[in-house]
């Protein structure tokens, strides 16, 4: 293969990233989408392998162990266990940016194999180093949040913010001098990487669970900037084309969500949300009675309701319910009613996980809506239904001034003519803040596995 089939593969897989991550941007297209990116992935893997002197057989033997391995991965994961999958595949790709320009750094110094544009060389191998190791410590902590193996309250200390800046800015004074003396070994690498991956820790601990969604989309946005870094340290064009994509499609949705939540970025990063959210119902200050009601009960609402929206959240993923909502919806629509499936940008633990789920059940793309689309005419929905979401419709948001939610824009159930929520518990959601919906005069709380009860629904309409 000659360097200019090379270019031109290189080309061929920039241009299928691309409209990849276009076709990505819709829920009917976004399978295709991930096919057509996969397999501009592998072009560009093939040909960069091959450039670099490996024989097509060594690489059809790494692509094919590779495959078994993501394989395997794909299919044993779980659709709760998603967003810790996303955080453990963000951590690798930046842990695989550290390792390249760590390779290189050594080609360069312990083998004599010195670049020849030095500093910029250096600034490139720097960058990459920092923003990789960031990148794999902060996502396996986010790893560690999301699957509940610590705590995913925030952890906060007494000068916490100073610890962090003097780090970071003890960083960029190591990079100077690292870009001005590379030629020192590894007595400047090491500390920076050291204290990379400690400045990834302490940015992410402080962070609540609530938050998570966002933190997820930004350490993804981190891994394609330290792949772009590590473009430039190995002349590699088609890297830092596919770094800077996912560094800047990562940037737009983690603005997307802080929008979504009312909030900025800096309030996300430094704010320890949740960290004084706690109690539970009543005992919060929330006053009233829950209405409970069976799966019969519930039945006679929703089969005289002509407009119901159901809002899923992360307790819908829990009990892999999704598939027994869709069938839910298309008895509900054999009945006459309009059914619409609300999704809140920050609901479940990572971007887009209500989609994915709604999706795998085909639901049509056209009832997926969000807040902006059902909160006008709240009023007129018969059945707001609310499955295993919590701060997404907590009204708290908008009438409780002491509320750490105050201010985030969320799916206002609590105005619908009857709001069903389906809850294992009056227990408060991922960010700990208790919901004041839950004691509303027009909301029924139907308790349970949300599969089992959403079932128990579904046999009632077939009887």
């Amino acid at each position: 293969m000659t360097a200019q089939a090379i270019e031109f593969v290189y080309i061929v897989a920039a241009v299928l990233f691309i409209v990849g991550l276009k076709m990505l941007g819709r829920a009917d297209t976004a399978r295709r989408g991930n096919f057509v990116s996969a397999v501009g992935m592998l072009l560009a893997i093939v040909a960069t392998l091959y450039a670099g002197g490996l024989s097509f057989r060594w690489i059809a033997i790494g692509t094919i162990a590779g495959s078994l391995v993501g394989a395997v991965a794909a299919y044993a994961v779980k659709m709760t266990a998603m967003p810790e999958m996303v955080g453990l595949f963000n951590g690798f790709g930046g842990l695989a940016s550290l390792l390249v320009g760590w390779a290189e750094y050594h080609k360069w110094v312990l083998l004599g194999q010195a670049p020849e544009r030095p500093v910029f060389t250096a600034v490139a191998i720097f960058l990459t180093v920092l923003i990789g190791a960031v990148t794999f410590s902060g996502s396996m902590v986010a790893f560690l949040k999301l699957a509940e193996w610590i705590g995913g309250k925030p952890f906060l200390f007494r000068g916490q913010q100073i610890v962090n800046g003097a780090l970071s800015l003890a960083l960029l004074a190591g990079g100077a001098l690292f870009a001005l003396r590379p030629e020192t070994g590894y007595s400047l690498l090491l500390p920076v990487v050291a204290g990379a991956l400690a400045l990834g820790v302490m940015s992410v601990i402080p962070i609540g669970g609530a938050d998570m969604p966002v933190v997820i989309s930004l350490l993804n946005s981190y891994s394609g900037l330290a792949a772009c870094a590590a473009g430039f340290v190995i002349s590699n064009t088609l890297l830092i084309v596919a770094g800077a994509l996912v560094g800047a499609s990562g940037i737009i949705l983690t603005r997307i969500m802080c929008k979504a939540m009312n909030r900025s970025l800096a309030n996300v990063l430094f704010s320890g949300f949740g960290s004084g959210a706690g109690g539970g119902g009543a005992a919060a200050g929330y006053q009233g009675e829950a209405k409970a009601v069976s799966a019969e009960d519930a039945y006679f609402l929703l089969e005289a309701a002509r407009s119901v929206v159901f809002v899923p959240g992360y307790g819908m993923a829990v009990a892999q319910a999704q598939h027994a909502v869709r069938e839910l919806g298309q008895l509900l629509e054999a009945n006459g009613a309009e059914v619409r499936y609300c999704i809140h940008p920050v609901a479940g633990r990572m971007p887009g996980h209500m989609n994915v789920l709604l999706a795998e059940a085909n639901v049509p793309y056209e009832q997926l809506v969000e807040p902006g689309d059902v909160n006008p005419t709240i009023e007129t929905v018969d059945v707001a239904m609310v499955i295993g979401a919590n701060d997404v419709v907590n009204p708290a948001a908008r009438e409780d001034p002491k509320s750490p939610l105050y201010g985030m824009p969320t799916i206002e159930v609590d105005r619908a003519r009857t709001c069903i929520v389906l809850k294992r518990s009056l227990n408060p959601g991922f960010a700990g803040v208790d919901n004041p919906l839950f004691f509303k005069e027009n909301t029924r709380m139907l308790f349970g596995d949300a599969k089992q009860t959403v079932s128990a629904l579904v046999a009632e309409f077939k009887e």
